[in-house]
């Protein structure tokens, strides 16, 4: 009996859950259409590093070995059931960003609410950097295995044990959703004014 309350519940609810969901990812997808200019990507790179400094100790010495860094701030995603992911940032080689990339990614599942997050992902190897930079469009665990680091609450990271030739940090997430992940997460190379 309880089984068919809920399949009934289900079903009156589906039409105002998948509106929601659409209207969710239309906001994700919407921030793709006010497209940043190379200055203001610029502006949030520099200040998502500052947080990244302070809040991963030993970070900065770590990004100084790295070939190359990309850093994706204030990455928002949201969902209901189904999800969106975007956000743009700038790949630094020497401390200079050298192009934009945007991150983009969808999902369906058990999901609900929304965060913004940054993510700073270091190419330790010039092997890993270059296949990188060549690629079209490149996706986490596809083209890339990438050891991911969630910091949290000022921990320390063993950087000497990290021999991974990509790791990406997640940091400073704002909001309500319960997945830390890169998986499915596709960098596509952008021409911002």
């Amino acid at each position: 009996m309880t089984r068919l309350k809920s399949n009934r519940l289900w079903k009156s609810m589906k039409p105002a859950a998948l509106f929601l969901a659409a209207f969710l990812i239309a906001g994700v997808v919407a921030e793709s259409a006010w497209a940043k200019t190379a200055q203001e990507i610029n502006a949030s790179v520099n200040a998502c590093l500052d947080r990244f400094y302070k809040q991963v100790k030993g970070g900065k010495e770590m990004a100084a070995k790295a070939k190359g860094v990309l850093v994706m701030p204030n990455v928002v995603k949201a969902g209901l059931i189904v999800g969106g992911e975007y956000g743009e940032g700038a790949l630094r080689v020497g401390g200079k960003s050298v192009s934009y990339y945007n991150l983009a990614s969808g999902s369906v599942g058990f999901q609900i609410g929304g965060e913004a997050k940054d993510f700073v992902i270091l190419f330790m190897t010039d092997a890993a950097l270059k296949q990188f930079q060549a690629s079209k469009g490149w996706e986490v665990g596809l083209d890339g295995s990438v050891a991911l680091v969630n910091i949290g609450g000022g921990e320390r990271v063993d950087f000497a044990k990290m021999k991974d030739p990509i790791i990406a940090f997640v940091f400073d997430v704002k909001g309500l959703m319960a997945d830390i992940s890169l998986k499915g997460a596709k960098f596509t190379k952008i021409n911002p004014k």
